[in-house]
Formats: C-alpha cells, sequence, structure tokens
C-alpha cells in the first residue's frame, strides 16, 4: 500500500502544471524504485516546495490588482442657509448632496501594470523550478550517501571475514610454532579495530538515514530501504561538453530566471514611461432641494504631472537601468552556466575512467593478491607482513572504487539539477557519509576517483 500510494504522489506531482522540468539529455535515475518514491514523498510533502508554490499563487492574485480600476468616492452632505432650522425646500441655496467621484488612469497605464505583475508570475515561476529541481539534487544526493556507506559496512563485512581467516591461519601455524605469537597477537588487533570502523560507519549510516527522512517530512528513525547497491551503479556514456551545454541552458531554471527578470524590467520600463500621462477623473452629482428643482453637476478632472522631472523622468530612468543590469544578468548567468557544466563534464569524464582501471584492471589484481597471499602464508612462504600490506590494498583499493562510484552519481545529479555551484561544493563525496577508516581514501576521497577538484568560487545566487 505504501509503494502505490508514493506511486500516485509520483505521478499527482508530475501532473502539475509548470513543475514539469525539461527532459534532461542525461535522463532520470529509474532503475531504483526506492529513489523513485523517495522524490515523490519529497515533492508531494516538503515544506518548501509548498512554500514557494504559494508564492507563485500569491503572484498570479497579483495580476487582476494590478490591472483594477480605482474605487470610486461616493461624498454625501448638506448645504443649508443658517444654523437655526433646516431651509432645503425653501432656500434655493439649501440642498442635499449626492456626489460620485470616479478616478480613471490615462489609456494603456492599467495594462502596463498589469503586464508587469504576469511577467513576475513567470519569474516566480521559474523560481519554483529551481527550487524543484534543488530538492530532487538534494533527495538523490541524500539517497546516495546512504548507498554509499552502507556499500561501505558491505565492504567492512568483507574485510571481517578476511582477518577471520587470516587470523584462523595465523593461529594454526603459531600453534605449530611456524609463526611467533606476534602474528597472532597482529591478526587479532587488527579484528578489534574493525570493530571500531564498524561503529564509525554504523553513526554515519544513521546520520544518511536522518537526512534522508529530513526531505521527505518522515520520521527521522524510520528504516528506508536501499534496494540497489552502489556496486551495481554503471553510469552511462557521457555526451559531448557542447550538447551538455546547449541542455543545460534549455533547462536551467536560473538563466529563465534572468530572463524573465528582463521581460519584467521590459514591462516596467514602458509602464514607467506611460506613466508620465495625467490621470483623469469623472465626477457627477446631485443636489434635491425639496420642493424646488434639484440641481445637478457634472465634471471631468485632469492631473497636472508638474513634478514630472522629479519624478517621472526619474522613475524612466531607473527602470531603463534596472533593464540593463538584467540584460547583463542574463550573460552573466549563461557564462556561469556553460563553466559549471564543462566543470562536471571534465571531472566526470576523468571518473569514468578511473571506474573503467577499477572494474578491470586494479579490483581483479587487487583480490587475487589477497587470495594468494593468503594461501602463500598458510604454506609459509611469505611473512605476516605480507598479508597486513595486501588487506590495506583491498581496503584502498576498494574504498576508492565505492568513493568514485558516488563522485560520478553526484556528478550527474549536479548535471541534472543545472546546479550553479561550483562540483566542489555540491558533488564531491559527501564527509557524512566518510570511507572505510584506516584507508587511503578517507584522506582524499578525489584521489581514488583521480578527479581534479575545481577551485571555481560559489556565485553569489
Amino acid at each position: 500500500m505504501p509503494s502505490l500510494l508514493c506511486l500516485v504522489l509520483l505521478q499527482l506531482t508530475r501532473a502539475t502544471p509548470g513543475d514539469d522540468p525539461v527532459p534532461s539529455l542525461l535522463g532520470a535515475d529509474t532503475a531504483d524504485p526506492a529513489l523513485s518514491a523517495l522524490v515523490a514523498e519529497t515533492l508531494a510533502r516538503s515544506p518548501v516546495h509548498a512554500r514557494v508554490q504559494a508564492d507563485v499563487s500569491a503572484e498570479r492574485e497579483r495580476v487582476p490588482q494590478a490591472g483594477a480600476l480605482p474605487d470610486p468616492t461616493l461624498v454625501l452632505g448638506i448645504q443649508n442657509d443658517g444654523f437655526k432650522s433646516i431651509q432645503i425646500g425653501v432656500a434655493e441655496t439649501s440642498f442635499w448632496q449626492v456626489l460620485l467621484n470616479v478616478p480613471l488612469s490615462w489609456p494603456g497605464k492599467r495594462g502596463f501594470r498589469e503586464d508587469a505583475a504576469a511577467a513576475r508570475v513567470t519569474v516566480a515561476e521559474a523560481a519554483l523550478q529551481r527550487v524543484r529541481l534543488t530538492l530532487l539534487g538534494d533527495v538523490q544526493r541524500a539517497y546516495l550517501d546512504l548507498r554509499l556507506v552502507r556499500g561501505q559496512l558491505a565492504l567492512q563485512g568483507r574485510l571481517e571475514s578476511l582477518w577471520q581467516q587470516a587470523e584462523e591461519i595465523t593461529r594454526a601455524r603459531y600453534q605449530v610454532g611456524e609463526v611467533p605469537q606476534s602474528d597472532l597477537l597482529r591478526s587479532q588487533l587488527e579484528r578489534t579495530r574493525l570493530r571500531l570502523q564498524r561503529l564509525a560507519l554504523e553513526a554515519a549510516e544513521r546520520s544518511a538515514l536522518h537526512e534522508v527522512n529530513r526531505l521527505r517530512v518522515h520520521p527521522l528513525d524510520e528504516p528506508v530501504e536501499t534496494p540497489v547497491p552502489l556496486t551495481e551503479a554503471r553510469p552511462g556514456a557521457l555526451p559531448a561538453p557542447e550538447l551538455l551545454v546547449a541542455d543545460a541552458e534549455a533547462r536551467s531554471p536560473d538563466l529563465t530566471l534572468a530572463t524573465r527578470g528582463v521581460t519584467v524590467a521590459e514591462a516596467r520600463v514602458k509602464s514607467a514611461y506611460r506613466e508620465r500621462w495625467p490621470d483623469l477623473s469623472v465626477t457627477a452629482a446631485i443636489m434635491p432641494r425639496g420642493q424646488l428643482e434639484p440641481m445637478w453637476a457634472a465634471s471631468v478632472g485632469i492631473s497636472l504631472p508638474i513634478y514630472w522631472w522629479d519624478k517621472g523622468s526619474r522613475a524612466v530612468a531607473e527602470a531603463e537601468q534596472v533593464r540593463t543590469s538584467e540584460q547583463q544578468g542574463v550573460e552573466a548567468v549563461r557564462q556561469l552556466l556553460a563553466l559549471r557544466t564543462r566543470e562536471r563534464h571534465t571531472a566526470l569524464s576523468a571518473v569514468l575512467e578511473a571506474l573503467e582501471v577499477y572494474r578491470h584492471g586494479l579490483l581483479i589484481q587487487s583480490d587475487a593478491t589477497v587470495r594468494s597471499t593468503l594461501f602463500q602464508y598458510r604454506v609459509g612462504k611469505v611473512p605476516f607482513a605480507s598479508v597486513l600490506e595486501v588487506m590495506r590494498g583491498l581496503v584502498t583499493d576498494e574504498g576508492g572504487y565505492l568513493a568514485a562510484l558516488a563522485e560520478a552519481e553526484r556528478l550527474l545529479i549536479g548535471l541534472r539539477e543545472v546546479s550553479l555551484q561550483p562540483p566542489s561544493a555540491t558533488d564531491g563525496v559527501s564527509s557524512a557519509a566518510g570511507t572505510v577508516p584506516g584507508s587511503a581514501v578517507s584522506k582524499t576521497a578525489s584521489a581514488g576517483a583521480g578527479a581534479p577538484a575545481p577551485s571555481s568560487p560559489a556565485p553569489g545566487m
């Protein structure tokens, strides 16, 4: 039943007008049903997403307000001759008064104001898309952290099994006097250290679980399944950087925000020019005089823009400068977007090449070396120091492979998210997930992947 609900939420979320992004050139990660359910729940329950949706609705409500006519004014009064008695019907200049004043904007003013308000709606819609993509990226990264730490726990279990075998071999040889007691003590010491490492990884797993549940607005300790292990991740072929840049420009909410900001500025310029024209007012009044003939009055008023130079001309100049600023902002966002996309393409290319080396060489050789060394130690051909060396090499190689897989997935998430943040800020391997303690990867996660870390500063977005 929960899975059916998640699928329904996913369909409802996808059916929301204005929420669907332009399909990514890289495609979405749909192989993991658990991730799809997490994404659906997050978009359906996130207070951040709901808040920005409410902002969009509020902007839509402002559009008819901007184009509405000003309220008319009704004046009720009396004019009387003297203070001793009511003279209406007796004195010609005494009467009741009913007056209605209707202000009218110069033709075109309300239309331009409404256009500017409608343009602001499109800006709010682009902001909603930015929040949506950011939420998707956050969920995918948090889920990736959980898969990474669970992959490290699986590696930890394998190491514990190997060290148990090593201890059994050492104990058997020690009992017949083939090795010194220090070999047995050292193997027991390594197994004890593994227990400490497992405690650290289990704490990291709980932290990753809490982050996933926070994003989907569930109890923090609620279990989350990861049916697809990280080791089964197989990033596809990477498109050319030119195609990725074009794809990013087509989907980027930040570029859309900047472009629509220009549209809003254009509408404000047109409105500022139209505001220099005077406003009108129409007044009609009737004055009943009792038994005498009633009087009536009608008039048309016009405002005098005698302070145009101090107010109107300055408003036009301000709107034009804002338009220039927004136009320059579009180009700045486009350049930054191209830079971030190429940075991720470069880093991801290096990581994919490193993964090929891991799969087709390093992991196979490392596993064979461990098995061979344990066998040779069993028959007394190598010292215990060789066992220690190959075990540490296995930790480095297997941990580096997991880190490289996680880094590749994070870079892909950043490309789908169309983030303007530098890869080092959003795509690097999370320190919360950690690596297998004691491995070389724990000192530098990117070293195992062979991907350079960009040094570009984060934009002030």
